[in-house]
């Protein structure tokens, strides 16, 4: 048996980018260990969904918990660090952020992780944390000093692959029609930096259970949960990942386990 440790900024971020890989590795009898950095308490939610006295941490908390056993988690670990809102917003400057961090300490706690479950995989964020968020790019630091300080040496970056997506919007230009394209540079990396490309399109109901066991976040995956199978197969049926220390271009099929 294998160990996977997937290291995430937030509530949710899970899904996105190692939702299928997480559970393939848990179908395929493997452990699977969910470290997620913050409280998720900067995000957006619908008027009237918290109960009396539930803070968005806590629903968040209770979503996440939700979002692991449809992913196959056996253990999942919330360190609890205060949500730093998106980039340029005034959450950033709080001394509480986990963006403000100390590195090393937080390193050391993952670290910790790593080692306590002899992890054979463990997964990151590229350095620019995917989009540019304050906590993904720390995630990325965190997560490079821990290897690091472990001496582990199969450790993935998830990303986006601009060239993927870019092919998905020229085949859909109704999805940019009125927003604009997005700005693809900002995001992830190019195909011809990854190394590892893992074909999810058997865990997409997982992926989806996921997604909608974040009901707070449904601003951001109700457009998801509207797509058809082959849409949600398109968009989400593989993962990227960018192994650090090997050198680029596609050789994997899987993370190694």
């Amino acid at each position: 048996m294998g160990v996977l440790v997937c290291f995430h900024a937030h509530p949710d971020d899970e899904v996105f980018t190692t939702g299928g890989v997480m559970r393939l590795a848990a179908d395929a009898g493997h452990r699977v260990v969910l470290v997620v950095a913050t409280d998720g308490a900067a995000g957006e939610h619908p008027e009237g969904l918290l109960a009396p006295g539930e803070s968005l941490a806590d629903r968040r908390l209770h979503e996440l918990e939700r979002s692991a056993e449809a992913l196959g988690v056996s253990r999942l670990v919330p360190f609890g660090y205060r949500d730093s809102g998106m980039a340029g917003t005034p959450g950033n400057d709080h001394p509480d952020a986990f963006a403000n961090t100390d590195v090393d300490v937080v390193a050391k706690r993952l670290a910790e992780i790593i080692d306590d479950e002899r992890a054979d995989s463990v997964t990151i964020y590229d350095p620019n944390g995917g989009y540019g968020h304050p906590d993904h790019v720390q995630v990325h630091r965190v997560g490079a000093r821990a290897a690091e300080s472990t001496g582990h040496d199969a450790v993935y970056e998830s990303a986006m692959n601009r060239d993927h997506l870019a092919r998905l919007l020229a085949a859909n230009p109704d999805v940019t029609a009125e927003a604009g394209p997005p700005d693809l540079d900002s995001f992830g990396l190019s195909e011809a930096e990854l190394t590892t490309a893992v074909d999810v399109t058997a865990a997409i109901d997982a992926k989806v259970a996921a997604m909608r066991a974040h009901e707070s976040q449904i601003g951001d995956f109700g457009p998801m949960l509207a797509m058809t199978p082959e849409q949600l197969g398109a968009a989400f049926g593989i993962e990227w990942f960018r192994r650090r220390g090997v050198p680029p271009g596609v050789h994997e099929s899987m993370l190694r386990l």
